[in-house]
Parts: structure tokens; sequence; C-alpha cells
């Protein structure tokens, strides 16, 4: 079976009620929480194996600590415009507005969770 690289990404946060809020606020989806103990998770909503981009989870541990700067995780999007409206509202703020990357590539823009968390937006619109 042929896949893409990245199977799998997390997202650090220091409070889990308040990110899953705010990602529900801007990406308008449901984010089902697992407690396992000591490590507690937010999963963001899956297509299943066969749709495109790697699954993920909010998730808070003490190993886990939100920052700006290291990995870049990219949410996929319809227009990535509309995500960004919703930032500031929901209690993050915009890091880098929309731009085009290339007519090829589509458009790009970043923000800042409510965690603390550089995270980027991905649209061909």
């Amino acid at each position: 079976m042929k896949a893409n690289m990245v199977g799998w990404f997390e997202i650090p946060v220091s409070d889990m009620n308040r990110a899953k809020a705010f990602y529900e606020a801007v990406f308008q989806v449901e984010i089902q929480i697992m407690d396992f103990g000591e490590l507690l998770m937010g999963w963001f909503p899956s297509q299943g194996a066969e749709a495109y981009g790697a699954p993920g989870t909010l998730i808070k541990q003490e190993s886990y600590i939100p920052s700006k700067e290291g990995t870049l995780v990219y949410f996929n999007c319809e227009d990535v415009q509309n995500e960004l409206d919703r930032i500031v509202k929901a209690g993050g703020e915009i890091y880098q507005p929309k731009k085009q990357i290339s007519p090829e590539y589509g458009f790009m823009a970043a923000f800042i969770d409510s965690e603390g968390n550089r995270v980027a937006l991905h649209s061909m619109k």
C-alpha cells in the first residue's frame, strides 16, 4: 500500500477545553475528547484512510508544550479566508494573512491558536 510520509499529527495544548472550543469554532467541526488518564486527546474528524491528508489530534500531556517554533501543521480548507475570519473571535491571532503561493499550489495563511501554537492553512481558492 502506498502512503504519504506523514501519517499522524499532534498539536500540544495547555487547556483542552479552551483548545477544543477554539478549533471547533474556527473549523466548524466537532472534536471528540478521549481521556487516557495522564494523556488527554482531542481527535479531529477523519474521513478514513482513503481521504487526502493525515489525521490528527489536540494533545495534553506534561511533555507536550505549545510553541510558535518548530514543525508547522497545515490544515486543508476550501478557502483559507473562511477560517481566518473566525480566528480572532475564537481567541487566536492572525500570524500571516492569506497569500498566494502560486497559481499551481494555491493559497496559505498562518495563525496562532488559543494555546500559542503556530498553525497554517492551505486552499486552492
